[in-house]
């Protein structure tokens, strides 16, 4: 199989804040894949970069076999987008819009009109097509934009958080199409998000960006088994400030998280629950909450960096985060 995108050591300075920090990637011809993170990790400004819309300090990305840089136009020609922030004129019809769209990509007479009943029906917008924009849900606007990104059936369609702000039957709707995007015209798909299940359910393979570097990168199911197989997280009465000095059996690894709760990633959490409770109340600690699951995404997330992913999106936008440190196998 064919890389659709290759990018390779991408660097981005605004000033003296490094927003992409030697970004390298490749994504395959055909394949679903997500850039995940939280806001302010490095997602748009790549995007950007990969649509043309903005010049790298540093590195290369060659997209759709052409390079972003010296043949902006041929990328252009190539690829689709929806953007994060909406860009329609409220005033004209959905066919209005599209029309507009398709004229820019060289789309005329019959041809043009089939094209825009093709995506009306595609994303279920038909009925409405005489209908002027300011009169749609922000879903239907969202499913009319990536009928625009889909006009001129681009090799690449990237959506920049294609479902941020929607309800979550919404959301649901649009994951369906992105589906049936991919299964249909067989196009590459370039999807950023900061939502964990989006990029599971969606994607073939993620690459997870934080401050402006990858920090893991595969399929769900392989960054899943970075960890292992439970997680078990305890709160006490109070934070830790300090590890404690526990004997758990069938314990990989455990540590402090920023909130100041216990990380304990084990083999067989049924086993090792009874004991942790041993444990504590040799230290006259105590335990106000424990639970365990199987890991997730956001797991993988926490693992990586010491903290929640909806944290993060708390904190983004320049703040420079503290990385926790590791503690060593016991």
């Amino acid at each position: 199989m064919s890389d659709a995108i290759i990018v390779e050591d991408l660097k981005k300075n605004y000033g003296d804040v490094e927003a992409l920090r030697g970004v390298s990637f490749r994504v395959k011809s055909g394949e679903i894949f997500a850039f995940l993170g939280p806001n302010g990790a490095g997602k748009t400004t790549t995007i950007h970069i990969l649509t043309t819309l903005l010049r790298p300090t540093a590195g290369s990305a060659i997209v759709a076999g052409h390079d972003v840089l010296k043949e902006a136009k041929e990328v252009r020609r190539k690829i689709g987008i929806v953007f994060q922030d909406p860009t329609y004129d409220r005033d004209l019809t959905a066919y209005e819009n599209l029309y507009l769209h398709g004229k820019i990509y060289g789309l005329k007479g019959s041809e043009l009109h089939k094209r825009i009943l093709e995506m009306l029906k595609f994303v279920e917008l038909d009925k409405f097509k005489d209908k002027p924009l300011k009169t749609f849900s922000g879903g239907m606007i969202r499913r009319l934009e990536i009928a625009r990104g889909l006009m001129h059936l681009p090799e690449i369609l990237f959506l920049d958080e294609p479902t941020i702000g929607l309800d979550p039957q919404t959301r649901v709707k649009i994951w369906d199409y992105i589906r049936e995007i991919k299964r249909e015209h067989d196009i590459t798909i370039f999807l950023t998000t900061h939502y964990m299940d989006e990029a599971e359910l969606l994607a073939d393979r993620i690459s997870i960006i934080d401050h402006g570097k990858i920090i893991a990168e595969g399929t769900p199911e392989s960054l899943k088994r970075l960890i292992g197989n439970d997680v078990i997280y305890v709160k006490f009465g109070k934070p830790l400030n300090d590890l404690p000095d526990f004997e758990i059996p069938f314990t990989k690894t455990y540590r402090i998280l920023e909130d100041g709760r216990l990380e304990i990633i084990t083999k067989d959490a049924s086993k090792v629950i009874p004991k942790i409770f041993e444990e504590v109340q040799k230290l006259g600690l105590k335990i106000v909450e424990i639970n365990y699951k199987k890991p997730s995404l956001n797991d993988v997330f926490i693992h990586l960096t010491g903290r929640d992913l909806r944290d993060s999106e708390k904190q983004s936008n320049g703040v420079t985060f503290h990385m926790l440190r590791r503690f060593p196998r016991r």
